[in-house]
This record gives C-alpha cells, structure tokens and sequence, in this order.
C-alpha cells in the first residue's frame, strides 16, 4: 500500500506509477510511499473539481457556513490525531504540531463568517432611478500547493476561506509530509462537504507544473522558497492565473539598549529554534545594537544548554529536521559560517539526541560576530541556525533589515515606546512585532511579507484572502417607472 491522492470525495489511485519516500526523521527510516501524480492524473483531478465547482457556486452561503461550523468541529475533536500525523512525518514535537492545527482551526474558524465577508455594497439612485451595487463571485477551480513545514496550517490558510467564497479546490501537498492533506480531505467530506469540493493530488513538479498551466485552474496560492515561488508566479501568470506565492525570509530581531534581556533571550531561542528552524517566520538574524551583545549572546546560550532535541512523541523541546538531505544542507551552512570567520558558540552538529541514531538531528547552534557578507546570513538556511550581528545604533539595525531583499517578518524588543512605534514605520517588513518574536497576524488580518517573500498582490486568510479567491461584480439597473419611456439619443447623465 502507499499513500495516495483523494478525488471526488474518495480515495483515488492514479495512474503514472511513480512514488517517493516518505520517511519518520525521528529515526531516518522509510515510514511509507507516495503516490506523484502524472499530468494525466491531475487532468482528472481538476475535471472534477471543476464539475463540482458548478454546483457549489450556487450552494447557499447558509449551506457553506454549515459546513465550515461542521468541518470546525471534526477539526477541534481530533486536533490531537492531526498532531500525531504531523510529527510522525515533519519530526516537530508534538506541542508544537498541536499549535500548528490551532492556527488552521482560528482560519476555520473566520471562514465560518464569511456572510459577512461577502456583502457588497448598494448606492440607490446614482442617476435618475437607477441604482448601482457591487458583489464578489467565486473564480471556479483554484489551486493551493504547500509546503512540508506546516502540512496543516498552510492549507489551511487557503481551503477554508477558498471553499466558503463558492471554489472548489485541488490541493498539491509536500510530498514530504502528505498524509495531513487526506485527513482534512476526509473530515471536509464527513461534514458534508460535496464531492469534488476539495480533492487532494499528491505529487512533485510534474504536477506542480501541471496545474500552473491547467487552463481550468483560476487561481494558484503557493508557501515554499523565493526561488519557486518566483518560478510559481512567473509560469502561473503567464497562464492566466491570479497567483499569491509567499516566498522565503531572513527575518531580523532587533534588541535595543534598552530592552529586557531576559525576556528577549527567552524569545530568541523560542523563535529561533522551535520547529526546528524550519518555519518562514523564524528569527534567524539577531541584531544586537550596543552594548548589549555580549550579555545577550550569553544568556542565548545558557538556555540553549537546557534544550532536549529528540523524537518529537518523548516530550522533547525540539525535534530532527525533516529530511537527511535537509539536515546535511544545514550543517552545511554552519561550517561554511565558522570558515568565514563567525564565532560559533553553540555547534548544533554535536548534539546528543534523545532518539534513534539515525534521525536527522541537528541541535540549536548560535553564530556571534556574523557579518552580511557571509552565507550564514544571507541565505535563507531554513534550520535551527541563529546569527548574532552586532550593531552600533538603531538606524545601523533598521539600515540593516531593509537592505535585506526579504521582507517578510521582523520584530523589536524595546521598553522605548517612541522607538517601537518609529521602527513600525520605517522598517519595510510586512510583518512587524513589537516584543513579539513571531508576529503571524491572527486570521482575521492577512498574512504576507514584502520585497522577494511575497510574489502578487494579496496575503493569505483575512480580507485579503476573500478578494483574492472572489471577483469583484458592479451592476448598475434601471427599472423602469411604466409611466417613462421614449427615445433619447443623448448622452447619459447623472441627473
């Protein structure tokens, strides 16, 4: 057996006959494999969301909302069975992944008001007894492609919201971690949810490329790197396509003088290192502004040496990496920063792991004295890697962050309210925390960075969410009075 797609509200078997490993990182071992779809496979795929497109256009926005309520619930019930899945496939400990299905349940959750969402607007008499009004109307098939770090979370910053507009939807999960996607599939049609709604076509790039160029598929949400998120934009909108890809990040904490240090030590390993380092809003830049460096970097590593990194299902506090080949890429990059000069003060390649000797551990490692020129810094490293730049004042660290080309997440740690609030309006970052390490916005507001992290114009879930996965209508109507007629050649006016 293998894990394979789901179509038309089944459990579906394609027909390319290739597959890949899915692996438990705790041990390094093949845990299963999956089906990657053909473009054939994703041929039948779109066709029946597309069949199922047509009739869910016109479900009521009643009938929507009840099932959103309903998937809700089936969600809230098994969080813990998704949790389990999640780990057993990324390697994140299990708090974590539970934390992951809280944040899809809060999108859930606003997708349930999207009757309110949806209202339009009316104008009476905008000219002589005629009346104009706007409505939003969905697209028809989307298509979402997420990555392996949050196999929950990410889509559902899309599905939800996507299916109450009226869409149906393909979804193209990391291969990595693909189980996460069948789950919800299955729940999205115990909760009534028509077939053909949501489907699920597991896959790499020959699917990828497939939907980007589909001509049913309207619309294109991608998370992963720049690099393919650009390559996603590019192809999509030369299809077409309205696309929203969120790309990479290099996102900078910046610590003033002035700051609790405690405080920002503790924020520091906690959004530095959870997950792995495998998240797009990580802190992966420390920048200390003077004279604080030193102390920081020396609480940073106490509680460092208090971290248990091991099988995410024994408690620990972090978990391995999600591939062997990711683990080596990430130790990679942190002898490249030790040749280049920076001082490594926690090496995370030494690591004693509470789990099997084959997992693909790499513990929190902590680099002092990184400067911008090395690759530690510059690149997008995607691990538990975190970089103390030392600055020498607070426009050298705001300098610093907006001559990134990421834009993504930033944050400042100030008890300076002056400062804090001047630093939200220089910095050029999407999203900004202010002694809020990770600030995800609430799924009420939109998520999305600025610069080489987003690619199109408009965030996941929120507002920005609605208007990407609708079209906007203006009707403008004349009902005649039986007692007004005649022919009139002039130009229309208002009056």
């Amino acid at each position: 057996m293998s894990i394979g797609h789901f179509v038309d509200g089944k459990p579906f078997t394609g027909s390319s006959e290739r597959y890949g490993d899915v692996y438990d990182p705790a041990t390094g071992a093949v845990a299963d494999r999956v089906e990657l779809a053909s473009a054939g496979d994703v041929d039948l795929v779109v066709a029946a969301a597309d069949r199922a497109a047509r009739r869910w256009r016109d479900a009521s926005l009643a009938k929507r909302t009840a099932v959103l309520f309903a998937f809700r619930e089936l969600v809230h019930a098994r969080r813990d069975r998704l949790a389990e899945v999640i780990t057993a496939e990324h390697g994140k400990v299990l708090a974590d992944a539970a934390g992951e299905v809280q944040r899809g349940l809060e999108v859930i959750e606003y997708a349930c008001g999207i009757p309110s969402a949806l209202r339009g607007g009316f104008s009476e008499n905008v000219s002589t007894e005629v009346d104009s009004y706007s409505l939003r109307q969905p697209l028809g098939v989307v298509a979402v492609i997420s990555p392996f770090n949050f196999p929950a979370m990410v889509p559902l910053w899309f599905i939800p919201v996507a299916v109450a507009c009226g869409n149906a939807v393909v979804l193209k999960p990391s291969e990595k971690d693909p189980s996460a996607a069948l789950l919800l599939a299955e729940w999205f049609a115990e909760a009534g949810l028509p077939d053909g709604v949501f489907n699920v076509v597991q896959g790499n790039k020959e699917a990828v490329d497939a939907l980007l160029d589909h001509p049913t598929v309207r619309a294109v949400s991608f998370v992963g790197s720049t690099p393919v998120a650009r390559y996603v934009h590019q192809r999509a909108t030369a299809a077409g396509k309205r696309v929203q890809a969120l790309g990479g990040a290099k996102n900078h904490m910046v610590v003033l003088p002035d700051a609790d240090l405690d405080l920002a030590a503790d924020a520091a390993v906690n959004a530095g290192f959870g997950s792995a380092g495998e998240r797009c809003m990580a802190v992966s830049v420390l920048v200390a502004v003077e004279p604080v460096a030193d102390a920081l970097v020396a609480r940073i590593a106490d509680r460092i040496a208090g971290l248990r990194t091991g099988d995410g299902r024994r408690g620990c506090d972090m978990g391995p990496l999600v591939t062997g080949a990711h683990r080596d890429r990430v130790a990679g990059y942190v002898e490249a920063g030790e040749q280049a000069g920076a001082t490594l003060v926690v090496d995370g390649r030494q690591v004693v792991a509470d789990g099997a000797a084959d997992g693909f551990w790499l513990g929190p490692t902590l680099f002092d004295r990184v400067t911008p020129d090395m690759s530690v810094y510059t690149d997008e490293i995607f691990g538990p890697v975190l970089s103390v730049v030392r600055a020498a004042s607070y426009d050298e660290a705001v300098a610093l962050v907006n001559a990134n080309p990421y834009g993504n997440g930033t944050a400042i740690f100030t008890n300076d309210g002056g400062a804090a609030r001047r630093f939200q309006h220089e910095v050029e970052v999407g999203m900004i925390g202010i002694n809020v390490p990770i600030p995800v916005p609430m799924a009420y507001y939109s998520f999305g960075g600025w610069k080489a992290s987003l690619f199109g114009d408009l965030h996941a879930h929120g507002e920005d969410g609605v208007r990407f996965f609708t079209r906007g209508k203006v009707v403008t109507s004349r009902w005649l009075d039986p007692r007004h007629g005649g022919v009139n050649l002039g130009f229309p006016t208002q009056s």
